[in-house]
């Protein structure tokens, strides 16, 4: 077996067992750190500069989304009280019995539910014990990307006067080089998305300040940041504009959904237009393998299949066949 076989067997693994084991989030982090990292990099011409600003902009995000976190479960109780008449009356118009009728009944009826089917305890276990495991893999990941952007790569350094021809060298070459492939994959995806996030942030802010959404230049801010992550950053942002709106009132809730599903459907074609123009690649191949990518990995099979289907193509082109005579 040749390095270059090899190589291309331990990337393969790589992106199987992420696969296997549910290590997509992580590896995202990881591709995501390191690709903010070299944006930063080019700005400042400064390593140094460039992680400290980056760890600034995580611990920024990270703290806006406890701060958003914490806010709608304050505010939760004063929404609900809020929407739940409306949407209690627009259903008795409609012959529509509602499990509810206030946000403690609401609660009562989750609850009530959940404990029926015995696994409350168990999910809330669960959950809990998940996003605790997801958040040290995501350290971890952004550790292994600081690293590899400080200094990436094997030690490859022989004996004085050793030969490099010899297995270990050859094989960490070779993986190096399918790496950093892979990852230049990434990058080309990731210009696409973020031209898809201006877009999306453009249409989505005009709606918002048309309708004078409480927060509207920070919701903006937001949907920019979730946009770059294809598909589900979009659910993300919506889920956040709605609940928003739902402080208002119930009709400006719809309305907003209304809109952002199909400035969410606009991001199918988005996606598979503009990302498949950057790739190269038919529209319908693009749309393939992003239904495949969710099916195999979910959300981060989304982010993944045009980076794979992108690679792919980089590595079938340098293939030459022998002309037929």
């Amino acid at each position: 077996m040749t390095p270059a076989r090899i190589s291309y067997g331990v990337l393969a693994a790589t992106l199987l067992l992420a696969g296997v084991f549910r290590l997509g989030p992580p590896l995202l982090v990881l591709l995501f750190s390191y690709f903010a990292l070299r944006q930063l990099y080019r700005l400042t011409k400064r390593k140094w500069i460039a992680l400290v600003l980056f760890l600034v902009l995580v611990f920024g995000v990270a703290t806006a989304a406890a701060f958003f976190t914490r806010a709608a479960i304050l505010a939760l109780p004063e929404v609900a009280d809020t929407s739940i008449p409306s949407a209690s009356a627009w259903a008795q118009k409609r012959q529509i019995e509602l499990p509810f009728t206030d946000f403690e009944s609401l609660r009562d009826a989750v609850v009530a539910e959940l404990r029926q089917e015995a696994r409350y305890l168990e999910s809330v276990a669960h959950f809990a014990g998940h996003t605790f495991t997801a958040f040290i893999l995501s350290v971890l990941g952004i550790v292994i990307a600081s690293s590899l952007f400080l200094k990436g790569g094997f030690d490859v350094q022989s004996s004085p006067g050793g030969s490099r021809n010899n297995l270990y060298v050859l094989c960490t070459e070779e993986m190096s080089t399918r790496f950093q492939d892979f990852y230049r994959s990434f990058e080309t995806v990731m210009g696409a998305q973020i031209t898809i996030s201006i877009i999306n942030t453009v249409l989505t802010g005009i709606f918002l300040l048309s309708v004078q959404l409480p927060q509207a230049p920070l919701l903006i801010a937001i949907t920019f940041i979730c946009g770059l992550v294809p598909i589900a950053g979009n659910l993300i942002s919506n889920t956040i504009i709605t609940f928003i709106a739902l402080s208002v009132s119930l009709k400006l809730a719809i309305a907003s959904l209304v809109f952002l599903i199909l400035v969410h459907k606009l991001e199918y074609f988005l996606n598979s237009t503009i990302i498949g123009q950057r790739i190269r690649n038919p529209v319908w191949l693009t749309l393939i393998a992003l239904i495949i990518g969710e099916r195999l990995m979910g959300v981060p099979g989304l982010v993944l299949a045009p980076v794979v289907l992108n690679y792919l193509r980089v590595e079938m082109l340098k293939v030459e066949l022998p002309s037929k005579n």
